[in-house]
């Protein structure tokens, strides 16, 4: 080959492949320009079809791997009929293989990112994809997400209105590996008798949890009699969002180091890999300094099960731990929608948070694993006011688990 031929070759690249949309095709553009977008390509079929492949996040030092979060906008010809399909889903968890969705998965789709419908959505469990038949509106584009999102601005937003209230006070406990700010949200008197702990979006396409704790949040601040009550009895603080990086970029799992915030509790974290557990920890020691150590933790996920995850360390008193997570569940039955139950008496995950926190620092904790796709309790799809609804329901669940037995 000649110099010549060298340098085109390297001016112009490979040969040409067919264009991802086609200029006669109605869909123009997938946009992933804006906060929680996911990352992903895309191409077009000679029938048609949009193929979008999302694009995976990995965990550092291990095989595991995960797409799963979905959200981009659709630009294209107004009121085009269009169908997509989704694929990498052959993720990579806990060392072993597994696929995130399922014949039970939803989507939601909104016109202008805010307003939130729910379309079904068609898994071919031979090939592990998802496949969505959509409608661009009348300005020709269409928002999709897997679960209603909740962004960084949205938290902002939440954040701005609250930190007014003389109940509610906001303190910066330190950064996520890209330097945003990660806060500690205080709802109530520091000097109430009881002190519940809130962690919410460790992973960050789960945004039940920050629709949960909005609720719990508007509704301690209600000043309504129950509020009162409850705020006379405990004082709750929230993490509301652990892995605020991940949720800026559209990511799935894991930090920007590759580390899984729900795992490696079972020592101290390692703060240049994952800054936002050590910014946690540390919280949690200077509370235990202070006298006022919480009672109670819990955290805040989402899956395709809705479980109440109870993880059984190997420590002396984990029976009467037991007991007192079996009075939680059947508050939980009691005064929210939640009817899934627990997980199997052999549940054991070592390095989780709910069992870092019990093993370590003598805490009661839980993970709650909120169902993405079906709200049992309500015999339907949870959207954000389900969410919130649920979130109004846990500040009576954390005002009698720390009373009286429920009737």
């Amino acid at each position: 080959m000649t110099t010549a031929l060298l340098l085109l070759f390297a001016l112009v690249g490979q040969p040409a492949t067919a264009p991802a949309a086609p200029a006669t095709h109605p869909l123009s553009f997938i946009n992933t320009g804006f906060e929680n977008a996911s990352p992903l390509q895309w191409t077009v079929d000679p029938d048609g079809a949009v193929q979008i492949e999302l694009l995976y996040d990995y965990e550092r030092d291990s095989p595991n791997r995960a797409a799963g979060h979905w959200h981009f906008q659709l630009q294209g010809k107004p009121g085009a009929e269009l169908t997509l399909v989704l694929r990498n889903f052959d993720n990579v968890w806990n060392g072993r293989f597994g696929v995130p969705v399922s014949k039970k998965s939803i989507c939601f789709t909104s016109s202008d990112g805010r307003r939130w419908s729910i379309i079904p959505a068609e898994y071919q469990e031979d090939s592990h994809r998802v496949v969505l038949r959509v409608k661009l509106d009348d300005a020709g584009a269409l928002y999709l997400a897997r679960v209603e999102p909740y962004r960084i601005s949205d938290l902002e937003r939440l954040l701005a209105e609250i930190k007014p209230n003389p109940l509610v006070a906001v303190e910066e406990i330190g950064r996520t590996v890209e330097g945003r700010p990660l806060e500690i949200v205080r709802v109530g008197r520091p000097e109430a008798p009881r002190r519940v702990l809130v962690r919410a979006r460790a992973h960050p396409w789960e945004p039940g949890g920050n629709w949960v704790v909005e609720g719990l949040v508007r509704a301690l601040l209600s000043d309504d009699e129950d509020a009162r009550r409850c705020l006379d009895r405990y004082c709750l603080y929230v993490m509301p969002m652990a892995n605020k990086d991940g949720v800026a970029r559209g990511r799935t799992r894991f930090n920007m180091q590759g580390k899984d915030l729900n795992r490696n509790w079972d020592k101290p974290p390692d703060a240049d890999l994952a800054p936002e557990n050590a910014a946690l920890e540390a919280w949690v020691r200077r509370q235990i300094d202070r006298g006022r150590k919480p009672d109670f933790a819990m955290d805040l996920h989402n899956d395709e099960s809705g479980f109440l995850h109870l993880s059984r360390p190997s420590i002396p008193a984990v029976d009467a731990y037991l007991e007192r997570m079996k009075r939680f569940e059947a508050l939980l039955r009691r005064r929210t929608w939640f009817t899934e139950g627990p997980t199997a008496p052999s549940f054991h995950n070592s390095g989780t948070i709910g069992e870092g926190l019990l093993e370590r620092f003598g805490i009661d904790a839980c993970i709650l694993e909120l169902n993405c796709n079906w709200a049992a309790g309500l015999n339907r799809p949870p959207d954000a006011q389900a969410w919130k609804d649920f979130g109004r329901g846990l500040r009576l669940v954390f005002l009698d688990f720390f009373d009286a037995p429920p009737r």
